[in-house]
Parts: C-alpha cells; sequence; structure tokens
C-alpha cells in the first residue's frame, strides 16, 4: 500500500508558517483575564531568581574566609546560606504552584471557547474538516499549550533572568573571563536559530498527522458496523497505521534535531566553560584574583550555560507550542458561510408558523456546479401540514435544512411570517421549530435526558406524555431502568425504529409552531408507524408541519404534496389530484400502491 499523503495544508496555514514564536501571543486575551495570577507567578519566578543568584555570593564568602580564626562569623556564613536555600525552596514552590493553575484555567477557558465557536458552525464548516481533526486540536494541541504555559514559560523567563542576571555578576566578578565567556555566545546562538527555525516546522508536520489520525480513527469507530461488516478492519488497521507511522517519523525526525541542537549548545557551552576555569586557574596562581571569586565565577557561569543550555531546550517546546497555538486560533477566527445579522429582528409573535420560499436557488458548497433547488416558489400557510416527495436527490432533505438555515440560499430568499430568516438570530428562530431527522441522534444518556433534549425545562410527566404520543413508552419501561436507562453511544442498545421513536417524542415535547419530520417514519414497522402516525396527525393540527417521506402512504393525508425533481417543483396537490393529474407522483403511486399490492 502506498504511504497516505500528508496532510494539505490549508493557505490560513502556509501563511501562518512564516511565524515563530510571536504566534503565541495568540494566548494573551486568556491570559489578561487572570493578570493578578500572572503578577504573582512573576514575582515568585523573580524571587527565585534572585535567591538563585545570591548563593554564589554566599559561597565566595564562605571559601574566602574558611581559614578565618573567626568561627561565629564563619557560622553566621553557613546560617546565611542555609536560609537563602529555603527562601529558595519556598519562592519555588510558590512559582509551581501559581504556574501551574494559570495554565490549567487559561487551557481551560481555550477549549471552551474552540469548543463554543466549532459547536456553532454551519454544516458548510464541516465539509472542510473532520470532526476528529477539531478533537485533537481541543485535546492534544490544548494539552501542549498547558505544558507551555504551566511550566516551559516560567522555567524560561526563571532561565533568562538566570542569564541576564548571572552574566552581569560574572562581569563585576572579573571582566576579562566574562569576555572571554562572551566570545562563545554566537556559536551558541546560531545553532539555536538554524536548527529551531527546522524544529518549528518539523512539530507542525508532527501535530498536523496526530490529527489527520484521530479524524480517520473517529471517523471509522463511528461506523464501527459498516466497516466490519464489509470486512474493511484490515484496510482501516492499515490506514490508520500508516498515518501513525508517518507522525511518529516525523516525531523522530523532531527528537533527531532537537537532541542535535542540545548537544552542540551544550558541548559549545561547556568547551568555553573549561576554556574559560583553565585561564581562572592561572590567574589565582598568578594571585590575580582569590579563590573564592574564581569558584563565584565558576557557578556564574554553570548558571549561564546551564540557562543557555535550558533555553535551547525549551525553545524546542515553545516551538511545538507556536504551531498548536496556530492551529487553535485557526479555529477560533474561522469564518461561518452562515453569519447572524449585527442587528437581528425580533421574530415575530406569535409565531404564526408562515413559510415561503422566494425564487429560491442553491447549490451545497461541495458541489457548487449541480443545482440542489433551482428557482423554488413555495407558500406555506400558517397550520399547513405539507409533504415533499420525490426521487432521491430531487432536494427534498435540502429544504429542510434551508429551513433551519444551516445554509443560506445562493439566489432568492426564505422567510418565516415574512420575514427573512437572514434578518433574525438563527437561535431565535430555531426555538420555533422543532425536527425529526432522516438519521435520528442518540446520545450517550438515558432515555429521560434524550428525550429533554426537546425541552430542557420540560417535567416527567410532560416527558411521559411525548413517549406516549411517539409510541415509546412502552419499550422505554421495558428497559432494565425504564427512562433512567443508559441508551450507549449513538443509542446502540436501540434498534433504528426506536431511535426514531426517541426523536419524535423529542420533537413532540418541543411543541414548537414548526415541526419538520425528515423520513420521520422510515425504520417503524407497520404497527409503530401506525401509531406515531396517528400522533403525528394530532400534532400537525395546531402547527404547519412539513414531511419529507419516501414512503406515499405517510403523506396521503397532507393538506398538499409537493412533487420535486432535480431541484424543481414539477407538481402540487393533494394526492388524489396528483394521481389524478398523471406524471411523475402518478407513477410513484402506482410502483409503491399498485405493485406492493401485487406482492402482497
Amino acid at each position: 500500500m502506498a504511504p497516505a499523503p500528508a496532510p494539505a495544508p490549508t493557505a490560513s496555514e502556509e501563511r501562518e508558517k512564516s511565524r515563530q514564536i510571536g504566534a503565541l501571543r495568540a494566548l494573551s486575551p486568556f491570559m489578561w483575564p487572570y493578570r493578578g495570577l500572572v503578577a504573582a507567578a512573576i514575582c515568585a519566578l523573580v524571587l527565585t531568581a534572585i535567591v538563585s543568584l545570591t548563593l554564589p555570593l554566599a559561597v565566595r564568602r564562605v571559601i574566602d574566609n574558611f581559614e578565618t580564626e573567626d568561627a561565629a562569623l564563619l557560622d553566621q556564613y553557613f546560617l546565611a546560606a542555609l536560609g537563602i536555600a529555603a527562601l529558595l525552596a519556598i519562592g519555588t514552590g510558590l512559582r509551581y504552584a501559581l504556574v501551574t493553575r494559570l495554565g490549567e484555567r487559561v487551557v481551560a477557558d481555550i477549549r471552551k471557547a474552540v469548543f463554543d465557536r466549532v459547536i456553532g458552525m454551519s454544516p458548510s464548516f464541516y465539509e472542510r474538516i473532520m470532526t476528529g481533526e477539531v478533537l485533537s486540536r481541543i485535546t492534544t494541541d490544548t494539552t501542549l499549550i498547558l505544558s507551555v504555559i504551566g511550566s516551559s514559560v516560567s522555567i524560561a523567563l526563571r532561565n533568562l533572568l538566570i542569564f541576564i542576571g548571572g552574566l552581569a555578576l560574572m562581569l563585576l566578578t572579573s571582566a576579562k573571563l566574562t569576555g572571554l565567556v562572551l566570545l562563545i555566545v554566537p556559536a551558541v546562538i546560531v545553532p539555536i536559530l538554524t536548527l529551531g527555525r527546522r524544529l518549528r516546522a518539523i512539530s507542525r508536520e508532527n501535530q498536523d498527522w496526530i490529527a489527520a489520525s484521530s479524524g480517520n480513527a473517529s471517523e471509522s469507530l463511528s461506523a464501527v458496523q459498516t466497516v466490519q461488516a464489509f470486512t474493511h478492519e484490515a484496510a482501516s488497521r492499515g490506514q490508520f497505521a500508516q498515518m501513525t507511522e508517518a507522525s511518529f517519523d516525523a516525531a523522530r525526525r523532531r527528537i533527531r534535531t532537537r537532541a542535535a541542537m542540545t548537544v552542540i549548545v551544550i558541548f559549545l557551552v561547556f568547551t568555553g566553560i573549561v576554556g574559560v576555569l583553565w585561564i581562572g586557574a592561572r590567574d589565582v596562581r598568578a594571585g590575580d584574583m582569590s579563590t573564592g571569586a574564581l569558584v563565584q565565577f565558576v557557578i556564574y557561569a554553570v548558571m549561564v550555560a546551564g540557562a543557555v543550555a535550558a533555553l535551547s531546550e525549551i525553545w524546542g517546546e515553545l516551538q511545538r507550542a507556536a504551531g498548536a497555538t496556530e492551529r487553535l486560533v485557526e479555529l477560533l477566527k474561522s469564518e461561518d458561510a452562515v453569519q447572524d445579522p449585527p442587528e437581528a429582528r425580533a421574530v415575530p409573535q406569535p409565531v404564526q408558523g408562515r413559510i415561503t420560499f422566494e425564487n429560491v436557488a442553491f447549490s451545497y458548497p461541495a458541489r457548487p456546479g449541480i443545482a440542489a433547488l433551482d428557482g423554488v416558489d413555495l407558500d406555506i400557510q400558517p397550520g399547513e401540514t405539507v409533504a415533499f416527495v420525490g426521487p432521491s436527490g430531487a432536494g427534498k432533505t435540502t429544504i429542510i435544512q434551508l429551513i433551519l438555515r444551516f445554509y443560506d440560499p445562493d439566489q432568492g430568499r426564505i422567510c418565516l411570517d415574512g420575514v427573512d430568516l437572514r434578518d433574525l438570530a438563527r437561535d431565535a428562530f430555531r426555538r420555533t421549530i422543532a425536527l425529526v431527522p432522516q438519521d435520528p441522534v442518540i446520545f450517550a444518556a438515558s432515555a429521560f435526558e434524550n428525550i429533554r433534549f426537546g425541552r430542557p425545562d420540560a417535567s416527567d410527566e410532560e416527558v411521559f406524555a411525548a413517549a406516549r404520543a411517539a409510541a415509546a413508552h412502552g419499550f422505554i419501561d421495558a428497559l432494565p431502568d425504564g427512562y433512567d436507562s443508559y441508551l450507549g453511544e449513538r443509542g446502540v442498545m436501540l434498534s433504528g425504529g426506536q431511535k426514531q421513536r426517541i426523536a419524535i417524542a423529542r420533537a413532540i415535547l418541543r411543541d414548537a409552531p414548526v415541526l419538520l419530520l425528515d423520513e420521520a417514519t422510515s425504520a417503524l414497522d407497520a404497527e409503530s408507524e401506525r401509531a406515531v402516525q396517528h400522533a403525528v396527525d394530532q400534532l400537525s393540527k395546531d402547527r404547519t408541519t412539513l414531511i419529507v417521506a419516501h414512503r406515499l402512504a405517510t403523506v396521503k393525508k397532507a393538506d398538499r404534496i409537493v412533487v420535486l425533481e432535480s431541484g424543481r417543483i414539477v407538481a402540487q396537490g393533494t394526492h388524489d389530484e396528483l394521481v389524478a393529474r398523471g406524471g411523475l407522483y402518478a407513477r410513484l403511486a402506482r410502483l409503491q400502491f399498485t405493485d406492493g399490492a401485487a406482492a402482497a
């Protein structure tokens, strides 16, 4: 099997690759609300850095006065060193507690912000990105950011302070030796910058592969029965293994690059220290500096070298976090194809339920050259029950999706009680609509929670009544824990018909002025269909009802039947009128009723 292609970057990804650590500035809006916590963490960080820098001074005093006859003075130096160590321990613990709490808080806010953004995106957004990749960004990428905020940044700042402070104190201790040390700085910085740039690109590729494999796994696991039914397990394993190996290969290159950078930097730094120490030892022998001063200088040099080494290592983490931040920012800045108006009009009250299509044309973004609807004009009166029939791909479900404003028409407009849906806030007018989708969605929760999803404030009795109306009470009551029974992920404990009845009960409970039924009874047996059809008939009396159906027996009683073909309305009327008129509907009726009766 050929290697899987690398995930194709979007245009925004290509642009963002030119940015480096500056991408982390995008985290500042999330940290600003906790600026007090940030300030406290910085104070603790500065305290620990200052205390760390005072330790070599105490060591010098002890060494230079080690042979003094004043034992009390020597004791004081040792006690001072012990006090500094205690202060360092307290400051370090405080710094850890503050920055860890800050990191957890900021990452929690980022996760919520990203989820808040993507949960409201229209379906066209998910035509461009897999849900598994979105979940990878929310989990894997935010975990990287947590590591940086909760650890790497504070360690980097502490080492930066030690580097600057240590360098200044080295200069005060011995300008000559410090000058020699500074000669190796360019040799250290060059590999950091060169390899760091490569490290960032590899880290981004690694994260892209992780997201791609997560999306692939999510898709396969969500359709595991289909995968197994078509004996596609081996191919699925192979595809996932390829993506995982590609991710590992990128990770291996990242590790190799980072390891090489660490080796080069540490070797150059400590080579310089050894050389400087050799020169300093000669100065001590010549009497140009004391032993304590040399030890103090060496300790500061080691601290500075350690800080540089730590910074070079943390640089890689910051590079990875910068890539993760870019990916999260892309989600936060994603533009939705469907937008609420800046100043939304109020939904007319009370809602009558009149729905009008005025010369509506629409093509799905993924299929721009194929018209799903073409010049549709339709006026649905309040309280009217209208059924949409036609062959697959005629545009029936598209009408439902446009009424819910999952998409906006390319031409024309759709109105609710005379107001263009584009002038209304989506969440406001959707509250007036109840939907039973073609593929009912059952959440990993109890039957109670699944039905109450239609109206969270409904009482238990109202839930029971909705379930009875949808012919669902019997099988729910027979479950091990009745309405409290856990239905499993995607309702795996239920049959297709039972899932559909749960979805119908949810819509009945919503008690909305507009009811949308998209193949609502397609998975029901004849007895359950008859019971649900009776419930739907009763429910539709006081509300506008739109029914999408392939089985014409479920729409014979509709006030009006709209026949669609290739995105156009080709006929309208009652069942009897359309049968008498001939054409597509009469042909469909003949196939379903006459042939069905003959078969029976």
